[in-house]
């Protein structure tokens, strides 16, 4: 069938209706109705789509569709199946038959695709400034523990928000109907208790359409650690085109309406600006200014642009680097900063004449304390712990006994406080994604705020809005050949396939992915493609990728039951069968094979406290421990444990009994903290290191472990323009195997904190007020 271009002049409509569907090409989202979720794909998907989408009913040769959507590269054709599949599967979304995204995209054998359905073009809304005023419309939180986090009354927007213009009945009805589904969201909201044992949380997805937030940039590259003016009607973040802030990265301002933003800062060639923290008084911005020669410089600057930057601080030679202001605006609280003599705990800053204060507060040698957050109420200060395996704790304003709020032992990515100077907003890695949680600091319970691919939350604590980054890459896995070059990619999907683990042979590959709609671990013989499957039953904790035995039979790897509870499994991947191993000591962090039948495993004991202890399998009798580590890789050839560690950066060695007078250290520098797990040893004894540059994203370099140092060898740039995940290689005899993010990016999500008013009282007062400015 064919139906008339909505086109004019090539120019594509930035919303389009392609049958059921509703297309948002400036956001790259397709909305179907039924469906549970918004998709969101990749910017070369909707680049096809917007070929098939000028002339619909016509063909597009495979040849055409891959010169105009990936213009002066030299693309396979898988990657256009991988698009079309993943369009396919965003149409087909809500409907229970598969065919259906099938329908919309039809396969002309040997010659390409064409679009089968309707296309119309979307009149585009114009956007005016309303009252702040305006309600938004929060549901009811079904615990009553979390009856007062969030004021009542929580604006959409301060000063400058925007709503859409149409017809009083048409705005009348998407008012009702945006209200409705916002009450929804909020409702559904899944509380989960703190588990005693450090379990991670079970995350429940929310029920109902439509998702409870927007996205306020849509702008190509990274928009990274958002800040809210305290009316909420303005954002500062970092923005840049990598991943890793890029050169000449600034802080941008924009108000929370999808507005152009604007650069504030004027960062010289080769510096990065980042973590922009606003004044509570709404006047001044600080940030932190990074430069090639390793200096670094916490920065003040009016939050209008006005006037010359002043630097307050110095930061050299640190690299966690975290801050924010306390409530009356007289300083800015700074957690940790590594490398810096007097840093090792968090401490106040006067802007004014530049002297630094001290807290007195319970903490051991070598704790890292992370994103210090004071209460609006000026009482306590939450913060994170050891974020690489952290949680979240707090401790009076003065100082004092520290207190730990969750048991997670997870890779923590942001916090702020709710409004209430209760509740408190954190998110963590879970499965494949970042999800942000709402904690309830006094009874230690917390809720999905159900919020995908979430991390660093920021909430205004006049208005109780809620800004965040939105990053959803999709990483695919290819293989090195050691030898040759040749770079192949494996097992293509339109999910996120990471954490690749090939067996020291390189003929079996086990990874994590998602694929198949649900987080699994999957496994394959590379010799036989058709062997690729999940293994049943197994959902892996993605805090560490799986581990083969020497002989290439059995595959360790952490898993969570139902209720989130971590435990080590052996699996014997070919013929899937599965052993719970019986580990006696804390809750199981990473588990690795040893010499002949002994077992590593990283622990942590409910109380922060991580050790590396080595067990004799047959009675599971300690052999030794050492405390304070991150990873480990036993290394067969040398017979030896190699080792990283939570308070610094380098390798370390020791006996396979760890015992202390064995420890020795390797490197004060390689790997850092925080790619603690950006590193292999292969089977002849070979370490490894992936990290990246400006110059090459991704690059794998080789050491020789000498007694007293690492020795460089070769390196291999994998991928120029993409970075890998961060814990997505390993290496075997001949290959190695290499998540890479083929699509990345992220954007600042924008939505109310949900509140705990009742639901009818506020939704009635809320449309009450629509309706009067409509009519």
């Amino acid at each position: 069938m064919s139906s008339t271009s909505p086109f004019h002049d090539d120019q594509t409509p930035l919303r389009l209706r392609i049958g059921a569907a509703t297309v948002d090409f400036a956001t790259r989202e397709i909305a179907v109705p039924g469906a549970r979720n918004i998709a969101r794909v990749t910017p070369k998907s909707i680049a096809v789509l917007r070929l098939l989408a000028q002339t619909p009913g016509d063909v597009w040769t495979r040849g055409d569709l891959l010169a105009r959507a990936w213009p002066d590269t030299l693309p396979g054709d898988d990657v256009l199946t991988q698009a079309v599949t993943q369009l396919r599967k965003a149409f087909g979304a809500g409907t229970v038959s598969a065919a259906e995204g099938r329908r919309y995209i039809e396969t002309i054998a040997k010659t390409g695709y064409r679009l089968t359905v309707p296309v119309e073009a979307i009149e585009t809304v114009v956007e005016v400034p309303v009252d702040a005023g305006v309600q938004s419309a929060p549901g009811r939180v079904t615990d009553p523990a979390f009856a007062a986090l969030v004021p009542a009354s929580v604006p959409t927007a301060g000063p400058g928000a925007a709503a859409p213009v149409a017809r009083p009945r048409a705005r009348w009805l998407l008012a009702v109907a945006a209200a409705a589904l916002l009450a929804g969201v909020v409702a559904g909201l899944t509380l989960v208790s703190a588990p005693g044992d450090g379990a991670a949380p079970r995350v429940e997805p929310l029920a109902g359409p439509g998702r409870p937030y927007r996205l306020i940039t849509n702008a190509a590259g990274f928009e990274l650690s958002p800040t809210l003016s305290p009316d909420a009607s303005m954002v500062a973040y970092s923005a840049s085109p990598t991943a890793d802030g890029g050169e000449s990265a600034a802080i941008r301002v924009q108000t929370t309406t999808s507005a152009a933003p604007r650069i504030l800062s004027r960062p010289g060639p080769g510096d990065r600006d980042d973590l922009p923290a606003w004044s509570p008084d709404g006047r001044e911005i600080a940030f932190a200014r990074r430069s090639e020669d390793g200096a670094c410089r916490v920065m003040l600057i009016a939050a209008t642009g006005a006037g010359d930057e002043r630097e307050i601080a110095r930061c050299d030679g640190s690299e966690l680097l975290s801050f924010d202001w306390l409530p009356d605006g007289s300083g800015l609280l700074f957690g940790t900063m590594t490398g810096v003599p007097d840093g090792g705990r968090m401490r106040v800053l006067n802007p004014v004449d530049g002297r630094w204060r001290e807290l007195d507060y319970e903490a051991r040698p070598g704790d890292l304390d992370a994103v210090p957050k004071v209460s609006p109420d000026g009482r306590w200060i939450a913060f994170v712990r050891n974020p690489q395996m952290g949680d979240v704790w707090r401790i009076p304003i003065d100082g004092g006994k520290a207190e730990q709020l969750t048991r997670l032992g997870a890779e923590m990515r942001g916090l702020a406080w709710a409004p209430d100077s209760r509740g408190i907003v954190f998110g963590i890695r879970v499965d494949h994604e970042s999800r942000l949680y709402l904690l309830d600091a006094d009874s230690g319970t917390f809720a999905d705020l159900g919020i995908e691919d979430a991390q660093a939350p920021a909430i205004s604590a006049q208005s109780g809005m809620l800004a965040f980054v939105h990053r959803r890459p999709h990483f695919g896995i290819r293989r090195i050949d050691a030898a040759t070059g040749e770079d192949t990619p494996l097992f293509a999907s339109s999910g996120r396939d990471t954490q690749p683990t090939l067996s020291p042979d390189g003929q079996q590959l086990a990874f994590t992915s998602d694929r198949a709609g649900r987080f699994e671990l999957w496994w394959a013989d590379l010799r036989r493609p058709d062997s690729l499957r999940p293994i049943e039953g197994v959902r892996p904790d993605t805090r560490q990728a799986p581990l083969w035995s020497q002989d290439g039979r059995r595959l360790l790897t952490l898993a969570l039951d139902a209720d989130g509870k971590a435990s080590a499994l052996e699996i014997e991947p070919a013929t899937g069968h599965t052993t719970v191993l019986q580990i006696p000591g804390g809750r199981p962090m990473q588990a690795a094979y040893g010499p002949e039948d002994q077992l590593l495993v990283v622990e942590e004991d409910g109380e922060g406290r991580v050790a590396l202890v080595a067990y004799a399998r047959d009675r599971w009798d300690v052999l030794g421990r050492i405390e304070g580590v991150s990873q480990v890789r036993f290394d067969a050839a040398g017979q030896r444990v190699l080792f990283t560690r939570l308070d610094g950066n380098g390798l370390w060695s020791a006996d396979t009994a760890l015992s202390a007078a064995s420890v020795r250290q390797h490197s004060d520098v390689l790997p850092t903290r925080w790619w603690y797990r950006a590193w292999n040893v292969d089977p002849d004894g070979r370490l490894s290191y992936l990290d990246g540059d400006a110059a090459c994203r991704t690059r794998l370099t080789f050491f020789e472990v000498a007694p007293d140092a690492l020795v460089p060898g070769a390196s291999r740039c994998i991928s120029k323009p993409h970075r890998s995940a961060t814990n997505g290689y390993s290496t075997a005899v001949d290959a190695w195997a290499i998540s890479i993010a083929s699509e990345d990016g992220t954007d600042i999500g924008f939505m109310p904190l949900p509140g705990a008013r009742r639901a009818d009282e506020t939704l009635a007062k809320w449309l009450l007020s629509m309706r009067k400015k409509v009519s």
